[in-house]
């Protein structure tokens, strides 16, 4: 069922609750009015049936006339009966069946006056005293006029109550069809977006309101899909260069091989640029693995204690054995008295890919006999280690496509990579809970910035 439909048919569900209840408490408080109000008039109605019964001979003139003009006023089939003390009759006007049990003198003489429904008849029984002498009057009457009206207010509530819920509900699909139009409205927009046009974007999205909140949130989320779409776009463009590149210059240098035969040094100068290229090949393949291996399941590495400084020193020694000729200073900006705040959770081997992979791209990016600055820092509760070149830096626009494999800069491309060395590090960081930052400015130099959270283990002293 559609939200429109739901909230018509909750707010009519709602209201026509509210005008039942309603409904109700008029009818029943009007009924309890109505027959209290009866009981009053026929209470005083045996008053009036027993002056004029067992006072007029006592009374003057005057009096025993305004008794009788009284007692003539009768209401609708009122019907009253008087006994003595014994409970004899002594006078009716032979109107209604009241049927007077002993029982009933008995109670009214113990209550004083009694209220009761005999059929629609209401009878009000009252034990009346005159010159010492005591009696039971009993009134009744059947109350036409207020029940014809009582059923005349049923018809008319009900009626009221049908036509209020039919009123409701066209209201009810009015009110929900306004409240949802921004609803409609986000989704008709977001219907028109697809892969092709990810640069739309929703409107109504400057507002305060819920669905304003829910198309900020759509929009940053479009934000995210364009620049994901963008950075995938880039690493297939960029993927397919770096891999047909070898394969091509492979595939050309075998081809001019066997157009004619050629001696044995020819042959060996091609065999060796074949296998130059086949080891490019691997490398790339091995970049490719690590990137998977590194976007498993962080449940499924194994993690250790690991002091961060160390394996600072570990990646600088591999470094320089592949690359005996760089300079790297490793330095503390802020050592801790406490060596533990230098305790990461980890797994050794995958930090120290990601560290040698930076240390590696700051040295190929940094000109011959310049110094790299790998600096350590404690930061609230992170270990740092920022990663300083003095090379040609990377464009503004370029900074957003760092952590795209086979992703490289314009200005760089003349210079031997992959562009795998950062998005490897970026997983491996992320699957540790840390955080890589790349800050460039052009002609000055790259700052690559690792945080890993410590693992504040802090081992008691021996006493």
């Amino acid at each position: 069922m559609k939200i429109r439909n739901k909230l018509s048919l909750q707010f009519t569900g709602i209201i026509g609750l509210i005008l039942v209840f309603f409904s109700l408490v008029i009818y029943y408080f009007t009924s309890i009015y109505r027959q209290e109000d009866f009981y009053k008039r026929i209470h005083n109605r045996a008053l009036v049936a027993a002056k004029f019964v067992l006072e007029s001979e006592k009374a003057s003139p005057a009096q025993r006339r305004q008794n009788e003009i009284n007692y003539y006023h009768e209401l609708p089939y009122e019907g009253v009966r008087i006994y003595d003390d014994s409970g004899k009759l002594l006078f009716s006007n032979k109107v209604g069946s009241l049927d007077i049990s002993k029982q009933l003198l008995q109670r009214v003489k113990a209550n004083k006056v009694v209220e009761y429904e005999k059929g629609v008849r209401q009878v009000v029984g009252v034990y009346y005293t005159s010159e010492n002498k005591h009696y039971y009057i009993f009134a009744s009457s059947v109350d036409a006029y207020s029940l014809r009206k009582l059923q005349h207010l049923k018809v008319i509530l009900i009626v009221g109550f049908l036509g209020s819920m039919v009123v409701v509900l066209i209201g009810g699909w009015v009110f929900s069809k306004q409240a949802l139009k921004s609803i409609t409205k986000v989704v008709g927009e977001a219907e028109k977006i697809n892969a092709s046009d990810l640069h739309l974007r929703l409107s109504d999205a400057d507002g305060k309101d819920e669905i304003s909140h829910l198309a900020q949130t759509f929009n940053k989320m479009l934000d995210r899909l364009e620049l994901a779409f963008e950075m995938q776009s880039t690493f297939v463009s960029s993927a397919s260069h770096e891999l047909r590149t070898p394969l091509t210059a492979m595939i050309g240098e075998l081809e001019v091989a066997l157009m004619k035969p050629r001696d044995a040094k020819e042959y060996e100068r091609v065999l060796q640029s074949t296998l130059e290229d086949a080891r490019l090949l691997t490398e790339l393949s091995n970049g490719l693995l690590q990137i998977a291996q590194a976007s498993i399941d962080p449940s499924k590495i194994k993690l250790t204690q690991l002091r961060f400084d160390e394996l600072v020193w570990m990646a600088h020694e591999q470094v320089l054995k592949r690359l005996p000729h760089a300079h790297i200073s490793v330095d503390f900006a802020n050592f801790p008295d406490d060596e533990n705040h230098l305790i990461v959770n980890g797994n050794e081997a995958l930090l120290l890919i990601a560290v040698v992979n930076v240390m590696e791209n700051a040295i190929k990016f940094t000109p011959t006999g310049q110094t790299v600055t790998a600096l350590i820092k404690l930061q609230r509760n992170y270990v740092v280690l920022e990663v300083t070149d003095q090379g040609l830096g990377i464009e503004e626009a370029d900074l957003k496509h760092v952590f795209v494999p086979f992703f490289r800069a314009e200005n760089v491309r003349n210079i031997t990579g992959h562009g795998i060395g950062l998005p490897l590090a970026e997983r491996i960081l992320k699957l540790h809970k840390g955080h890589i930052i790349v800050d460039s400015k052009i002609n000055k130099g790259t700052t690559v910035t690792i945080k890993l959270p410590q693992a504040f283990l802090f081992i008691p002293q021996q006493r």
